[in-house]
């Protein structure tokens, strides 16, 4: 079933609203109304993506009406050194956002997945488009299969909770979700969500884990997270190394 955006509307009012039935992408779309002008908050959100933007460039499986396929316009007072905290604030929304519309619980890997049992169940982008940065979230909703390269490693929230749920009021509490952490960001700075992301993730201290990093891998225990929201990871020599980039994955 298509979303309803009058439900969306009387949720937040004022808010600039684009919604399509179908498009390549919601990232490409919002950083066109970013350069165009578009406020503060402005949403983009599409039933079907037909070229969805992952991490790194990977396509985002968007199966028509099951999932939430989004970006943001957001326009606060940070530079590039900021996005990583961003990322992590935005997680914690979607987080927040998916345990109040659904009892489901979720873990935070760092810096951009959200996970369910141990799955994804939504992935996070940000990429800065001066002066504006751009926040593209994709949720499994209501799939309930994924194709065979991705079925170890998603879920959705149908899979998890054993019902469907709608969409609408999982978009609505993202939404006001990410004003209330980003303003904690604008306002109180980076240590609120620094704190709040270590105490919600089970990977961001005292987690071994390996990171992919291209041509190595590196394997250790996480350390908590530096002032610019860094993963650091202490490798099996005892030696620190602060993760700029990389999947992190559970190992034994």
């Amino acid at each position: 079933m298509p979303v309803d955006l009058n439900y969306l509307r009387d949720r937040l009012p004022g808010r600039r609203i684009e919604w399509f039935d179908s498009i390549g992408s919601t990232m490409t779309e919002a950083t066109r109304l970013a350069a165009e002008g578009a406020g503060h908050g402005a949403l983009v959100g599409a039933d079907e993506q037909t070229a969805g933007i992952g991490r790194y460039g990977r396509h985002w499986h968007s199966e028509p009406e099951s999932g939430i396929y989004m970006s943001v316009v957001l326009r606060l007072p940070f530079g590039i050194e900021t996005l990583p905290l961003v990322t992590l604030a935005l997680g914690l929304a979607a987080a927040e956002a998916i345990q109040k519309t659904t009892d489901l619980n979720c873990d935070l890997r760092w810096p951009n997945d959200v996970l369910i049992g141990g799955r994804k169940c939504c992935g996070i982008l940000t990429h800065l488009e001066t002066p504006a940065i751009i926040a593209g979230i994709g949720i499994n909703v209501n799939q309930e299969s994924f194709p065979p390269e991705l079925a170890a490693v998603a879920t959705s929230l149908r899979i998890a909770g054993g019902r469907i749920y709608k969409r609408e009021p999982i978009i609505a509490e993202l939404l006001l979700a990410i004003d209330s952490y980003c303003g904690i960001l604008e306002t109180q700075g980076r240590d609120p969500i620094l704190r709040m992301f270590t105490q919600v993730s089970s990977y961001a201290l005292g987690r071994r884990v390996e990171v992919d990093q291209g041509d190595t891998i590196l394997r250790g225990i996480t350390a908590g997270l530096n002032s610019a929201g860094y993963l650091l990871v202490r490798d099996n020599h005892g030696k620190q190394h602060q993760i700029i980039a990389g999947g992190v994955r559970p190992c034994s």
